[in-house]
């Protein structure tokens, strides 16, 4: 039995060591005195984030958005680059979206009119 524990452990700490750069918790930009905490996890063959805090006026507060998915189906493309959808919660409104991951900052794009208009914001990884 220990034997098998410990292969376990070992591949679950493999796993952590080979997490995709977008997997995590990242915190957008505030956006009218409000920001949120996004826990971006793989979904399929893509990764989809979550709301999983949110804060105004530096304190946490119990927004209606909490559980909504804001970003939708992002399909890796290379090189810390991702392609897919996401949602402005302040528009209600999902658009065309594109994400860039470099260490510890993801720039993250909604687009219209086939990309020539977009509109970015930069997050912060927390963990």
């Amino acid at each position: 039995m220990r034997p098998f524990i410990l292969a376990a452990g070992l591949m679950l700490a493999a796993g952590a060591a080979f997490a995709d750069p977008i997997e995590g918790v990242w915190q957008t930009q505030p956006d009218e005195g409000a920001f949120a905490h996004v826990t971006v996890a793989p979904c399929g063959g893509a990764f989809c984030g979550t709301i999983t805090r949110t804060f105004r006026d530096g304190a946490e507060y119990q927004s209606p958005n909490l559980g909504r998915q804001i970003v939708i189906d992002m399909a890796p493309q290379g090189g810390g680059n991702y392609a897919g959808r996401v949602w402005r919660p302040s528009t209600d409104r999902v658009y065309a979206g594109k994400a860039a991951v470099s260490g510890d900052r993801m720039s993250l794009s909604g687009c219209i009119a086939g990309g020539l208009l977009c509109s970015s914001q930069t997050w912060a990884k927390v963990r």
